[in-house]
């Protein structure tokens, strides 16, 4: 459907609506529903276009988040806190460690090592937290060669 308001109150901008619904067998159980809004002309040309792009853009969207939320970063929907400014910044510096561990991964071959050995990125943000507690490097090349020179795997001890 094209030119659809956007809301019930006047002035309403005007959008463009898609669904995909996959059902399967006789009863056509539904797999997959979905529905997106878009300022592209919807039409049966590039129906099936617009639906890839939709799927493309939620799959990214949601794999960002799942790692933000998952792996270290905690995030959460809503961070609950502040009258006004708080839960935006809380966010923005978020998503700032996000970008520089990325960045960090694509660039610099220490981090690249250290998170080799350290596998998740729990553990790297686990031993961070612990060594900068304890210790005060002078850079971050400093913390980031300390974890490799020092670098002694957990053994656990065998109590039997």
């Amino acid at each position: 459907m094209n030119g659809i308001p956007l809301r019930d109150a006047q002035p309403a901008i005007t959008t463009n609506w898609f669904e995909l619904t996959v059902t399967q067998g006789s009863d056509d159980q539904v797999l997959y529903r979905n529905a997106w809004i878009s300022d592209h002309f919807v039409q049966a040309l590039n129906v099936t276009e617009l639906v890839a792009s939709g799927r493309a853009r939620w799959k990214t969207e949601n794999e960002n988040h799942n790692v933000l939320k998952t792996k270290g970063y905690h995030l959460e929907h809503n961070f609950g806190h502040g009258e006004q400014y708080l839960a935006s910044f809380l966010l923005t510096l978020n998503l700032l460690a996000f970008l520089f561990h990325t960045v960090l991964h694509l660039a610099d071959h220490s981090y690249q090592k250290v998170r080799l050995l350290l596998g998740t990125r729990r553990r790297f943000f686990q031993d961070l937290r612990t060594l900068t507690t304890y210790f005060v490097f002078d850079s971050w090349q400093h913390l980031l060669s300390f974890m490799l020179d020092e670098f002694q795997p957990i053994r656990p001890v065998n109590s039997s």
